[in-house]
């Protein structure tokens, strides 16, 4: 029950960028078409449940029991890069096709916060493994939800006459803005879902 209360949770009241405002940079960059949001979305799931696996084992038998928290952040972000750089050798290697349809957003993926903020968070939320594992993938599906939701509107308003002082930047930010609020409305799903399956 509390797996899934995880879930939900990360996936609507919690999302990643439009509650906690992380991983806005692609969120922006890469949502101008739903296939390239997809893609995007694939690479960032596989790579922050792998990054929360192994940051997460780094800080329980590195930093923890060595008294190194205080590198927690260097170590993380250097994890990530070298995460990401070995995911990407492995897929050239082993599969070409994969490679080409995720080559291009894994180097993204470095300097995405939202990865290195779902390692710290699982750490400060005092999870377990499999909880943070839970955690990541359920994020990952709220950062693709958003961002495959966000590229659908933008290109339907790609169609639409927009005013001239609207247009561009503007609109874009104005249209997160109310994706981000409509959001919102799922804040009181957390309570109700902890009563409904007898969570504290």
């Amino acid at each position: 029950m509390e797996y899934i209360l995880i879930f939900i949770s990360a996936i609507f009241v919690n999302n990643i960028i439009l509650s906690q405002f992380l991983g806005i940079c692609p969120f922006l960059g890469v949502s101008q078409k739903i296939d390239t949001s997809l893609g995007m979305s694939a690479a960032v799931a596989f790579v922050m449940t792998l990054a929360t696996i192994v940051t997460y084992l780094i800080q329980k038998f590195v930093l923890d029991a060595f008294g190194l928290q205080y590198l927690q952040t260097i170590v993380f972000i250097l994890v990530i890069a070298a995460l990401v750089q070995m995911v990407e050798i492995i897929l050239k290697k082993v599969s070409p096709a994969l490679y080409q349809a995720l080559g291009i957003f894994l180097p993204l993926i470095t300097t995405n916060c939202a990865v290195l903020g779902v390692a710290i968070l699982v750490i400060q939320k005092d999870f377990s493994l499999l909880q943070s594992v839970v955690y990541a993938f359920s994020t990952a599906i709220g950062f693709g939800l958003a961002l495959t939701v966000f590229a659908g509107l933008r290109e339907q308003m790609s169609l639409v006459n927009i005013p001239k002082g609207m247009q561009g930047v503007a609109i874009v930010l104005v249209t997160a803005g109310l994706l981000s609020l409509a959001f919102m409305g799922f804040s009181g799903v957390d309570g109700g879902l902890k009563v409904l399956l007898g969570v504290e």
